[in-house]
């Protein structure tokens, strides 16, 4: 052992999803898929993905992305989907090459809707996704337990109960490279810039630049990441958040 690891002190390790290259699926996985969607009804398959949903050996993951790629619009190669992962309404999922969708996530979408996560998104463990009108792109980080919401009640009229009003449904974007801490919370509406980071635990009531680091209950700008030619260009941004 380390004398740092003795002490306890902080140490740089190397990341290891966002710098794994993304191997071709065996031919045989998409062939299945495409006998499932052939020969099985959508609820059957999804039937399937949740008796295998629990499982950690090899054919329970297997089967995991057999049965999503059967069932989305799209899915690349490389998909990882951790036991307990809950979906609905899948068919209006695009996913990427190498994403990862960590243990107990809900990715919930909606008949009408639209869901696109993009490239080696990483998804953290019980993240709730609200996934109505939901862009992630390439590379996004996702804490665990982070949620977005894409609706919200009208609250009209006011002698309804609020959940019997209707529904806005607002799109949520969050741009390439972009990373979402632990416990943090997207409202609808918003969009997340390139490459910038949302503190732990932030709540998101608005969008945020390019770049910038946000934090806090509302989220706040509290600074921008160096070394970025993109980063010097929202320099007069700071303002939107702060």
């Amino acid at each position: 052992m380390s004398r740092a690891a003795e002490l306890g002190a902080a140490r740089i390790v190397k990341a290891v999803h966002g710098r794994q290259q993304v191997a071709a699926d065996p031919a045989f996985e998409a062939d299945l898929a495409q006998e499932l969607s052939r020969n099985c009804d959508p609820r059957e398959v999804l039937t399937y993905f949740r008796r295998f949903s629990r499982g950690e050996d090899f054919i329970d993951a297997l089967m995991r992305r057999v049965c999503l790629r059967a069932l989305a619009r799209r899915c690349g190669q490389g998909l990882k989907v951790a036991p307990g992962v809950g979906v609905r309404h899948p068919e209006t999922f695009e996913i990427g090459d190498g994403v990862f969708i960590g243990e107990q996530a809900v990715i919930q979408g909606r008949f009408d809707g639209c869901c696109k996560i993009g490239n080696k998104v990483w998804i953290g463990p019980q993240s709730f996704l609200d996934a109505r009108d939901l862009v992630l792109g390439d590379e996004v980080g996702w804490g665990p337990g982070a949620k977005v919401l894409g609706s919200e009640h009208t609250g009209l009229p006011v002698d309804l109960p609020i959940i019997a009003t209707d529904l806005r449904v607002a799109p949520v974007r969050v741009e390439a490279e972009a990373d979402i801490g632990v416990n943090a919370v997207l409202l609808p509406g918003v969009t997340v810039g390139r490459g910038a980071i949302v503190g732990a635990g932030s709540i998101v009531t608005r969008d945020v630049p390019p770049y910038t680091k946000v934090a806090g209950v509302p989220a706040r700008v509290i600074g921008e990441r160096a070394a970025s030619d993109e980063s010097k260009s929202v320099r007069n941004q700071v303002g939107v958040l702060g």
